[in-house]
This record gives C-alpha cells, structure tokens and sequence, in this order.
C-alpha cells in the first residue's frame, strides 16, 4: 500500500531520563562556550557569529550558553516537503517517518551482480525503483555517484533525474555553494518561483566534518538553501573511535553541540528557514579502523539523539538499513535489521540510506535495494494502530469457531484473509519442494528479477512540457558555460 509517509501510532524508546538528558545538554554547552566550533574559509559566517553575540577567535566560534537554543526558537517544529505530484508530499517531524533511500556512493553492485563504478543510467534506475516502491516515501538524493559525467555538471543531471523519472520529494546538491544555487533554480522552474519562496521543496544534507568543523563546501550550500527558505539537515558524520569519543554519552554530547551550532546558523542566515537535528552515528573495529554497523553502540547513540532533538523541538533524522557487508547476504540482513529497528524506534522523521546500501556505503546495491524496501513494508505496517474496532476485536470469530475447531474456514478469516497479514514480495515461505521446484532461489535472486520486472514495466510520471523544456535549457545552458572537469 503507497502512503505518502507513515504515522507512527506507537510511543518512542527512550535510554536517557531527564537527569541524563542534562548531563548531555551541560557538556555540549560547555563544548560550545569553552572549547568552540570552527566556521572555516567563510567570512561571511565568523561575521554573523559575531553579529549575533558570539565569541570569534580566528575561525574557532565559542558560543554563551544558550545563545544556540535561542535561535532555534524560529526554527519549525514540523515542516512539509512538497512533492511536484501533491500526494506525494511529506510531512518531516512529529509523529511521521519518511524513508528515503541510499545516498552516496561511488560504486554499484549492478543486476549482474558485478560491482563497478556508478553510471548515470544507474542513478535513473534507482530512481525509477524508488519511485515505484510502495513503501519508499521519498526519491532521496545522490543515490549513486554518476561517473559517467564530468564532475562539475553530473548534479544538474542528477537533479533532473529525481524532477523527470518521479513524482516524489527529493534532495538537492551541497558539493558546491553554486550546485546548490542550480538546484534551487531548477526547483523554481519546476514549481514556480512564488512557491519555492513560500515552500519547502527540497531538503540538503550538510554534514557536519567532525570532530567540530564545518567546512566552506557544506557552510556555502547551507546558506544557499536556508535564504530560499529550503530545508537542510544538519548532520555530524561519526564514526566513534575516530571522529568522536569511544562512549555513548561522550559521542552524544559531541553530537548535540555540534548540530546547535549548525542548525543555529541556519537561523542566523534566514530565521525560520527548516532545519532537521541529524546523526549518522557509527563504530570502528578498534582492530582494523573500519566502520562496522548494527551493533549496540551506535542504536543507543540514535535513542538519545532522538530524545535530544525532540527537547530542542526539531525533526529528526537518523540513518537505516545499514551494513559493512560487501553482498546481499546474512550480515547484510542482520545489521540493516538492527539498523532499520533502532532507527524506527528513535524516532526518526527522516531516514536516509533505508534502502540500498551496502560495503559501509560505498555501493548501491540493486538486489539489496530490493529486499530492503520489503522490510519497508513491514515497517510501515508495524507503526500502524492496533485495530480495536469491531472488527479488529473478532469476537464473532471467536463465537463461530469455539474450543479445539479452526479459523481457517469462518466468515471472519474469509472476509480478512487478504489484508490480515503483511506479505513479503522476497521472501519463499513455501515448501521445500516447492522451492526446489522452483529453482532453488535466494531472496536475492527472487529480489533481482522483482527488479528487472520494475524496470521493463516502468512508465515515467507526467510531466508538463513546458516545465520540461525549461529544464532541459537550463541545464544546456550551465552546461556550455564551463569546460568538463573530472575533479
């Protein structure tokens, strides 16, 4: 069933009580007033820190307690993400949880299983499959890294891949100030400038470079998109061990004083611009230095996150579906499972990487996009209210079968049978002969050609020719107007 996002009907998981939660509040003020946060290679923001009360020492910010928390007082609580096709549009904070796919990498693990280098073709592909998946509320954003196409013009591309082959939100470019501004300006052309100005139609990750720098690159994009009222997500990128301490109270803190300052910024630069209070939170292998996901760790740092962002009246966004293994196989399932379910618990308003990652997100894998998704699904119906209507009761089942019969057979059942339980589109709960019979599939073999089936039936949602003709001028404008760079 397509929801435009899922309401969640049932109470959050909580690790922090309230003496917990000010221990982590206290050192991340402490953080802020005493140890700062660096604003780097931008003028511009050392200013409006200034402007604004803060202490600036070189390109290090140290805030009075509380001036952060102030300025986020403009900042909504909730905000629409409008979608070019109206039902599809989302709502980001509150009860409501918005999957969106994978985000970033360079690699693809393809429908012939090879693993290579991401082209164009495959970032329409999985934009494609996003946009036919029932339970994928959003088109995300950099769903793979194109290649393919010079480095300096792939985000026009990219962009009017999530405009053209969906209807649904998206996400913008932040690889520079003026990708950004392209980004806006194709969201102009497709909703109208008026709109763009009075809405929200496209949300930005900008990651945090921890420990507690914001770089220009992230800084320049944030700025482009908080002046034209769009969304950014601020987002420290840890990984802990490495870019923030060993302990989940240690790596919360950093978190929490990181995102003050970067959502407070936004405020500085347009208040009431939507921000979203981020965390990608992982561990390392204190052995070898790599990432590793579903473990303890990392679950409970998106638990108190969760519950930190709600104080501060903030969306929440967290990341899903995550794993180090390098195939669709059994760790692939274990640790996007842990990830998944921790990250519905938290909370979360907005999860990224909920279908599709793979290798520690250095590939996009089709098969696993595929599975993915199917546990969506499950999670999507899991959040639902549990029916107590007449109906949902089933005493009249009940009356009609009575002691030692069976249901199978009874109005009640008959009438239901069909929605009553949530069925997977991957998995094989037949026989083994059956399955024998059948070929003896994997889930990721069942989920490949789920796959190629999606893709020979696709047929691209409407879109005027009007706005498509003034996007496809853009983009061969800003194309000509600068040489390829690979770089």
């Amino acid at each position: 069933m397509q929801q435009s996002y899922i309401r969640r009907a049932h109470k959050v998981y909580e690790v922090l009580d309230e003496e917990g939660l000010a221990i982590i509040e206290q050192n991340a003020d402490t953080i802020l007033e005493e140890i700062g946060i660096e604003f780097r290679d931008d003028a511009e923001a050392l200013a409006l820190w200034k402007e604004a009360g803060a202490d600036v020492q070189g390109e290090r910010v140290h805030f009075p307690k509380g001036l952060c928390r102030e300025l986020l007082k403009t900042a909504p609580a909730t905000f629409t993400q409008h979608a070019r096709n109206p039902e599809r549009s989302v709502q980001i904070g509150g009860n409501a949880t918005v999957f969106a796919p994978v985000y970033g990498p360079p690699f693809v693990r393809d429908l012939d299983r090879v693993r290579r280098y991401a082209t164009i073709e495959d970032f329409r592909n999985l934009v494609k499959l996003a946009y036919l998946a029932p339970s994928i509320h959003h088109s995300g954003g950099t769903v793979c890294e194109p290649v393919d196409i010079p480095v300096n013009k792939r985000h026009l591309d990219m962009v009017y891949s999530h405009m053209r082959y969906s209807d649904k939100p998206f996400m913008g470019s932040v690889t520079a100030p003026e990708r950004a501004e392209d980004t806006v300006a194709m969201c102009r052309i497709l909703f109208g400038t008026q709109f763009v100005e009075e809405n929200t139609v496209v949300i930005n990750l900008i990651n945090a470079n921890s420990p507690m720098v914001f770089d220009e690159t992230m800084l320049g994009a944030a700025k482009v998109y908080a002046r034209a009222n769009q969304a950014t997500i601020i987002t420290p990128f840890i990984l802990a061990g490495a870019m923030s301490p060993v302990t989940v109270a240690g790596t919360l803190t950093q978190v929490l004083a990181e995102v003050l300052a970067g959502a407070a910024f936004t405020q500085l630069v347009r208040p009431g611009a939507p921000v979203v209070f981020g965390t990608f939170a992982s561990s390392i292998s204190m052995q070898s230095g790599a990432p590793t996901f579903g473990t303890p760790e990392p679950s409970l740092v998106s638990w108190g996150a969760g519950q930190l962002a709600r104080r501060l009246g903030l969306p929440f966004r967290t990341g899903g579906s995550l794993t180090a293994s390098k195939v669709p196989d059994a760790q692939a399932a274990y640790e996007s499972a842990n990830t998944l379910n921790s990250a519905m618990l938290a909370g979360t308003n907005f999860m990224l990487h909920s279908a599709g990652w793979l290798e520690g997100g250095l590939a996009s894998c089709f098969e696993k996009f595929m599975m993915d998704i199917d546990q969506l699904g499950m999670q999507q119906r899991l959040a639902e209210p549990v029916d107590l209507s007449e109906n949902g009761q089933a005493m009249d089942a009940i009356r009609e079968v009575g002691p030692g019969s069976h249901y199978l057979g009874c109005a009640h059942t008959q009438a239901n049978f069909q929605t009553a339980f949530y069925r997977s589109s991957v998995a094989d709960n037949n026989s083994f002969e059956q399955w024998q019979s059948e070929g003896e599939k994997t889930a990721p073999q069942r989920a490949n050609e789920q796959a190629r089936r999606w893709l020979e039936t696709y047929e691209a949602p409407y879109l005027d020719p009007g706005i498509e003709e003034g996007l496809q001028d853009f983009m061969a404008q800003k194309k000509e107007s600068m040489p390829d760079a690979f770089a």
